[in-house]
């Protein structure tokens, strides 16, 4: 049985959406040795989150920044949580929408991600700094 975890960090990112898969699993645990199981990502962050999406075509990426922008807008009447500035309510708002973890499945030592999916840094904040990541890799080999 495999046991491993590891912690990524992710250089400081603009707000949007964020194609990493190159660097998670750059950093994150060894693959190699496992025939099958998960790596399950979870991101230490509040105002940033980790989503899967379209891994070719960065126009979804943009797409989708533009899609929560205008669902989650800022300077909202309602909010009272203000005091961090205008983004920062927005960001826990998203963060919670799109969440915090991914499971991705494990086959033959590679993410057995579709053609097309990627694993995406989502970030919320006008000016956030470096991200942190728990990798945790389960499986056999």
């Amino acid at each position: 049985m495999i046991w491993e975890q590891t912690t990524i960090t992710l250089s400081p990112h603009p707000r949007g959406f964020h194609l990493v898969t190159d660097e998670v699993l750059r950093q994150g645990p060894e693959l190699s040795g496992c025939k099958v199981g998960l790596l399950h990502l979870f991101i230490q962050h509040t105002s940033a989150s980790l989503c899967l999406s379209e891994n070719a075509d960065p126009d979804v990426r943009g797409d989708l920044e533009r899609h929560f922008n205008v669902m989650v807008p800022e300077n909202a009447p309602h909010y009272e949580h203000v005091t961090e500035g205008p983004d920062d309510m927005p960001a826990h708002v998203k963060n919670v929408l799109l969440g915090s973890s991914l499971s991705i499945p494990v086959s033959n030592g590679h993410p057995a991600l579709g053609t097309w999916q990627g694993i995406c840094l989502c970030e919320h904040r006008d000016r956030a700094g470096a991200r942190r990541i728990v990798a945790t890799l389960q499986g056999r080999e």
